[in-house]
């Protein structure tokens, strides 16, 4: 089967790693930052673009890190941040995302005064309203912040678990990896597990394995963020693959950030073909300029992925969703059903094209 974006689009697909402050609507910003007064270092829509999209020549993480104190400039309100996130599920239920778990850190949108459950309010309730109207299951995955005190990792692993069964499913670590270890923000992860909420961390992207080691047994993650590098310790790749522990892949943002020095270098084939739970994600869809299409799309003209190849990805998605078993055994069932019908559908297709040939 010959792999088109149309079909692609039409799959049901999931993102689990996806930044809320990465992933803007460039038209959002320009409306927000005219509301909120806030003044941008261009005039067009396609010079910020050039400004906060991170083009092929990024050098590094800390570099495709600066967009964001473009797009948080307007991420200081109640009503901007409750526009984003609904937007952000429309964006994502607009290419058959069914399920979606965004993430961000509320310590970020307190510059102008927002409290922790003003910001932690508005971002769930954008979602909740957009599930209402859209086809589309969501959660909120709180962020520590690496190259900040743990005490404040600590605050924010306070609030998820506050916040657990309203909306927050899990808790993170993100930001300038290398020179910042996760296990100095062990005391929150800890608190966290005590609490029965679900552990992602970013590791593995600008630092080695050591840093996915420490992921999972200081900090007891569930799943890692990224772990682009694991094939450099083949030990640590068989524990995590006989553990399950699920890698959320992004493709293009690996690039940018050099994880890897191209998309073709990605280890992401040998990943599936290990037998290791992979998912492939978007990360920033405005600071990659990338769709969860565009990604699947990549991997199959760059990787040469096949049809089963997606399939798995799309399954492992849903199978890693940090949601209760039962409700994954559904959307699961649900996507294998969506993806029968589309395959019969374009397997149909190509009869008739090649009866009328």
């Amino acid at each position: 089967m010959k792999l088109k974006k149309d079909f692609i689009h039409k799959l049901p697909k999931t993102d689990l790693h996806v930044h809320l402050d990465g992933s803007l609507r460039m038209s959002t910003i320009f409306d927000l930052a005219k509301q909120q007064k806030v003044e941008l270092p261009a005039k067009t829509q396609e010079e910020l673009k050039k400004i906060v999209s991170c083009a092929d020549s990024c050098t590094s993480l800390d570099q495709y890190l600066q967009g964001f104190g473009i797009t948080l400039s307007v991420l200081q309100t109640e009503d901007s941040l409750y526009r984003t996130a609904y937007e952000l599920a429309e964006d994502c239920a607009a290419e058959n995302i069914r399920y979606m778990e965004v993430r961000y850190s509320p310590i970020l949108h307190t510059n102008k005064g927002l409290k922790l459950t003003q910001i932690s309010d508005a971002v769930i309730a954008g979602l909740k309203d957009a599930e209402k109207k859209l086809n589309i299951k969501t959660g909120v995955i709180i962020c520590g912040i690496r190259n900040m005190n743990p005490s404040t990792s600590l605050k924010l692993a306070e609030l998820a678990i506050a916040y657990k069964n309203k909306g927050v499913i899990a808790f993170d670590l993100a930001g300038s990896e290398y020179n910042h270890p996760a296990k100095e923000h062990k005391e929150a992860f800890d608190l966290a597990l005590r609490n029965n909420l679900n552990i992602t961390i970013h590791a593995g992207e600008a630092y080695g394995p050591e840093s996915i080691s420490q992921a999972i047994h200081y900090c007891g993650t569930h799943r890692i963020g990224h772990g682009t590098r694991l094939l450099e310790d083949g030990d640590l790749l068989n524990y995590v693959n006989d553990h399950r522990i699920p890698l959320e892949i992004c493709l293009k943002s690996n690039f940018h950030t050099k994880a890897v020095a191209s998309i073709e270098a990605h280890p992401i084939d040998f990943y599936l073909d290990y037998g290791l739970r992979v998912t492939l994600n978007t990360d920033n869809r405005l600071i990659s300029d990338t769709t969860m299409t565009d990604e699947y799309m990549l991997a199959i003209n760059l990787l040469k992925l096949d049809y089963l190849d997606i399939k798995n990805l799309i399954i492992n998605g849903f199978k890693s969703a940090f949601i209760p078993y039962n409700e994954r055994v559904k959307l699961i069932n649900m996507a294998l059903n969506e993806m029968a019908v589309l395959e019969e559908e374009t397997l149909k297709e190509k009869v008739t094209i090649e009866e009328k040939i």
